[in-house]
């Protein structure tokens, strides 16, 4: 299983198993965009109430965040995109769901998209990539884009 993907109760209703079976397909599509086929990681969909407690814990930031990315081990910007044989646990991505919904809302997208969007987003992390100057967030966005695009076909 390339992609775990958990439900915590509390948003289970704000993404139903239709919208679920949906996002991990296009996970493991994701995956293989980003020539990480092997590769496995975790997605946990929460509330903002978990990324508070998360952001607070290991970014020492005391407000809730849409994603959060934790991984397994530490690479250089896109080392991991090129992954040895067999599979190589890249780490978790928690999404807050309330405020994927809310970011969906206000950009007229679907919460299915903004999940997606921030699913890739945390994956990228993952891999490597960072968007703290502005030429690493150009390429960041970019390979988003490129694995986003990918994963919906």
């Amino acid at each position: 299983m390339a992609v775990r993907l958990l439900v915590d109760p509390a948003v289970s209703a704000l993404v139903p198993p239709p919208a679920r079976r949906a996002l991990k397909s296009q996970l493991v599509r994701a995956l293989h965009a980003a020539h990480c086929p092997t590769a496995i990681f975790s997605v946990r969909l929460a509330d903002d109430a978990v990324l508070w407690q998360l952001n607070k814990a290991y970014a020492d930031e005391d407000h809730a965040t849409d994603v959060l990315s934790f991984s397994q081990t530490e690479t250089q910007p896109g080392a991991a995109r090129i992954t040895p044989p067999g599979p190589t646990l890249l780490g978790d991505v928690v999404i807050s769901v309330e405020t994927a919904a809310r970011q969906a809302n206000a950009r007229a997208a679907t919460v299915e998209a903004e999940l997606l969007h921030l699913a890739v987003h945390g994956l990228c992390h993952l891999l490597g990539f960072d968007h703290a100057t502005k030429r690493q967030e150009q390429k960041m966005f970019a390979l988003e884009a490129t694995i986003r695009e990918a994963a919906l076909r």
